[in-house]
């Protein structure tokens, strides 16, 4: 594919760093020990810290890893953050990619120093994982009624001036919990209103006169302020680019009728907030001819995030890069090692991956390499697929002629970003020579 050329950034959302405590957190990372928690991890390297097994950069498959193991293209890795990073550049966009994706600090890291404005969540649990690895902006795209979690909010904000959350309202009865559970806070809460994309979508006010009645309620409370509008797109019957387009004109329209209210009077911005994975080209070309309309400035936020480690079947179908080839592209980043544990007859082989170790949520994982354990050779998997998973077994069929025999490794391509990296805690960086440079901790 050919990409365009860098252009001018987005608007700058400095600070384009993690706070201090977070660049500490991060760097503390290294110093965990590896022992029997994390799996497919060399036995043998049991007592050593993260930091030290990386500097010994063994190889993926004669490094003593045990299988299943969980591969990360350290390559594909870098594709693909660099991608989204010229790709909003390129549109004069923010963002904030959601984190419940990978929930890794180190790649959180990563994502900021790329130019991300801060890191999209979904719980409270997320947000404060990211507050822990210092992420100074987060952006919780759900609304929040836990009394317990409002108050550790309210508690995080007093205790960093730094610290600044947003998060979803969609009723009036939503805020009036907020409200009732921030009585007191010394720092207004952020929050934006949430448009839904429809009859059948999910959360969401369903109409602008909803919002709109969200909005005065927002604006009314001494403990919220009102920050602007938001949404997602992707779950709306039947999504099609014209579709998404014509529900984010009603988004900017939204923003601009809380505006000529008054309702944002006395803000430095306002935040128009959309993009999941899987249309935000749809979103960034109404974006882009909404403009500046407002009686003060737009920050114009867009979510992806399944973009980091992408994936073999769901994104790969689906990402808006397939409709606009020319901006880019990004390339599946995950492999999951597993071994030929069986072949009971002639037609069936069983590997040692299963329900634990792979998604299934969306589509069976795919046979896509074997490596030969005889000869240390690699091919594709040509002939073989996946057709069943067990707990702890892929339950592949192998066609007539095709080469498998008990041992060898078989990698296999996964679907959907967001139910592989929770299965794994600690997941091994690959070099394109097989070599492990590095490893991801997550945090679900």
């Amino acid at each position: 594919m050919t990409e365009q050329p860098d252009t001018p950034p987005r608007p700058d959302p400095r600070p384009h760093a993690l706070a201090p405590h977070g660049v500490d957190a991060v760097a503390a990372l290294a110093h965990e020990r590896v022992d029997h928690r994390f799996k497919g991890l060399p036995p043998d390297a049991a007592g050593r810290t993260v930091g030290e097994l990386a500097a010994q950069r063994r190889a993926l498959f004669d490094g003593g890893f045990t299988t299943p193991v969980l591969a990360l293209s350290a390559d594909a890795l870098e594709h693909n953050l660099a991608a989204l990073e010229r790709y909003t550049g390129r549109h004069g966009l923010a963002f904030a990619p959601h984190g419940k994706t990978s929930m890794a600090p180190a790649l959180f890291a990563r994502q900021v120093e790329r130019g991300a404005w801060g890191i999209t969540v979904a719980t409270v649990a997320q947000a404060r994982v990211c507050q822990a690895f210092g992420v100074r902006r987060v952006f919780l795209a759900n609304e929040l009624v836990d009394a317990a979690a409002l108050r550790w909010v309210a508690g995080a904000l007093a205790a960093d001036p730094g610290f600044r959350l947003v998060c979803y309202a969609d009723s009036e009865r939503g805020v009036a919990l907020m409200d009732a559970a921030l009585a007191g806070a010394p720092r207004p809460v952020e929050v934006v209103v949430e448009l839904g994309a429809g009859a059948g979508s999910r959360t969401g006010a369903r109409d602008a006169e909803r919002c709109v009645a969200v909005a005065r309620a927002v604006a009314a409370s001494p403990v919220l302020r009102l920050a602007g509008v938001a949404g997602y797109e992707a779950d709306m019957p039947e999504p099609s680019a014209d579709r998404v387009a014509a529900w984010t004109r009603r988004l900017a329209a939204l923003a601009v009728a809380l505006d000529e209210r008054g309702l944002f009077d006395g803000l430095d911005e306002v935040i128009v907030s959309a993009g999941g994975s899987a249309w935000f080209d749809a979103v960034t070309g109404v974006l882009e001819e909404f403009g500046q309309p407002l009686s003060v400035p737009v920050l114009k936020l867009l979510r992806s995030g399944a973009y980091v480690s992408h994936d073999d079947v769901q994104y790969a179908r689906l990402t808006p890069f397939n409709r606009v080839p020319h901006e880019g592209g990004l390339r599946a980043a995950f492999t999951l090692w597993a071994q030929v544990v069986s072949r009971p007859e002639p037609g069936q082989a069983f590997v040692n991956a299963g329900k634990r170790d792979a998604p299934q949520d969306l589509h069976l994982p795919v046979p896509k390499l074997v490596r030969s354990l005889d000869t240390g050779a690699v091919r594709p998997a040509a002939g073989l697929a996946v057709t069943r998973l067990s707990d702890q077994h892929a339950w592949l069929d192998v066609a007539e002629g095709t080469e498998l025999a008990v041992g060898d490794w078989v990698g296999l391509g996964l679907s959907h970003p967001c139910t592989v990296f929770d299965r794994w805690q600690l997941i091994p960086l690959v070099a394109a020579d097989g070599t492990v440079v590095d490893y991801v901790r997550t945090f679900f």
